[in-house]
């Protein structure tokens, strides 16, 4: 089912084995060469969203693309989505109001609805080939204020922030985003994939809370990222350091329900 992830599945436990130093994303002769995944938050001057409500979105936003029927083999986003797993699955969360939102909508891509919030995460291409709808649309100046969400809700995973990590909204947005790509991933590549299309024909629920410190101590896997997998249904986003935090920090512990 995940044709397109299976670059991930193969270099998971890798990517975590390297010195932090080493997970740094290297420069390109030109950035505008760089494939990425758009993620378009809706943030509305006068009615924003509630903050862990458009973290939610956008991690199922992200996923529900790859798992698009669109992104089978032969199908339209097929290609686009394999050269940008091969590489880095760099993402930018971008922010659209009013008008600007509704122009995003004829862009190939999934939006999700979660509560007060919608997110449109995008086909990924190279960032100077984005379209005018989407190269104008703000990176910067896309943060909410803390809410208090409750509990996480059952039976749906949940991304763990690292509580020793301070993120703006886009940035934690593109880190769930990763790591519902790689919950997918291992699960396509654990041979799970009943679970796997259950998740999309839900589109991608999840929950996203901030662990307490002995929650993350409690389930970071240490040097046995496979053994985690495997005993807690527990995948790690490692960052590569291109912004806002340094090369190797873990931001994101995704918990598939076991």
């Amino acid at each position: 089912m995940t044709g397109v992830l299976s670059a991930l599945t193969a270099r998971y436990a890798s990517w975590l084995a390297l010195p932090a130093e080493e997970t740094a994303i290297e420069a390109v002769d030109d950035p505008a060469d760089v494939r990425a995944m758009p993620v378009i938050l809706r943030i509305e001057r006068d009615q924003p969203p509630s903050r862990t409500a458009l973290l939610e979105a956008a991690a199922a936003a992200a996923v529900a693309v790859c798992l698009d029927p669109l992104a089978e083999p032969g199908g339209p986003w097929h290609d686009d989505l394999v050269a940008w797993t091969d590489a880095h699955i760099r993402k930018v969360a971008r922010r659209a109001r009013g008008a600007h939102w509704l122009a995003v909508a004829d862009q190939p891509g999934r939006t999700i609805t979660v509560g007060d919030a919608e997110v449109r995460a995008l086909v990924p291409g190279r960032v100077g080939e984005a379209p005018k709808v989407v190269s104008r649309l703000q990176i910067t100046g896309s943060d909410l204020p803390p809410d208090n969400p409750g509990p996480p809700a059952p039976n749906v995973p949940v991304l763990w922030l690292n509580p020793a990590v301070t993120m703006t909204v886009g940035k934690a947005a593109a880190q769930v985003g990763h790591g519902t790509m790689l919950l997918a991933a291992l699960l396509a590549g654990s041979g799970r994939d009943t679970e796997l299309a259950d998740w999309a024909t839900g589109e991608c629920r999840v929950s996203v809370r901030t662990a307490s410190p002995a929650q993350w101590a409690g389930l970071h896997p240490g040097d046995e990222p496979w053994a985690a997998w495997r005993r807690r249904g527990v995948v790690t986003v490692r960052d590569a350091g291109f912004t806002e935090v340094a090369p190797g920090t873990v931001t994101v512990l995704a918990q598939w329900p076991v």
